[in-house]
């Protein structure tokens, strides 16, 4: 019995000396099996596109903010800030939560005459959270020099993504439920 536990610890340490081992390697949990996390995404891509509409929706595991656009897959940069901030002036913009995504979009909110292509009737309130588990509230932070931005209030700083979709054409932000 002794020389048959010699061999097997033998075994396990050239097993773990080569790298290998027999039992199975922990999984790092994750919410719904979402693997996103909550750093900045951003794509660079300018488009002729121009802001159409905001919108929003709820799943299972996470709150969805859709960005339509009149054209193109326009570009967009997306993080959490200490404060969102308004295009041009720099102006924060009060929102509501526990963290803050300040959302550009990479096409203007007016066409080439310089007239709007969104107008928001409440631009603090674009849409209503009741009910949302992670939005607070999402307000129109303005359109300057070819970019739009959004502020979108949620209940923590949680894992998001921000993916783009043709046909038609807008820009999808998901933030998770939880971590």
């Amino acid at each position: 019995m002794r020389r048959f536990l010699v061999l097997l610890a033998t075994l396990a340490t050239l097993a773990s000396c080569a790298g290998l081992s027999t039992l199975p390697a922990a999984a790092t949990p994750s919410y719904c099996g979402l693997g996103w996390g909550s750093q900045d995404k951003t794509s660079s891509h300018y488009a002729a596109a121009t802001v159409a509409d905001v919108r929003a929706g709820r799943h299972e595991c996470f709150d969805r903010l859709v960005i339509d656009l009149s054209g193109p897959v326009a570009g967009y940069h997306a993080g959490y800030v200490g404060t969102v901030t308004q295009d041009g002036s720099g102006a924060p913009v009060p929102l509501r939560g526990g963290a803050f995504l300040q959302i550009a979009v990479l096409a203007p909110a007016y066409d080439d005459a310089g007239n709007s292509t969104y107008t928001p009737s409440n631009r603090t309130e674009l849409l209503s959270t009741n009910g949302y588990p992670t939005f607070r509230q999402v307000a129109f932070a303005g359109s300057f020099e070819g970019r739009t931005t959004f502020g979108l209030g949620t209940r923590a700083r949680l894992p998001f993504r921000v993916s783009t979709l043709d046909g038609p054409a807008r820009v999808v932000v998901d933030v998770a439920h939880h971590w």
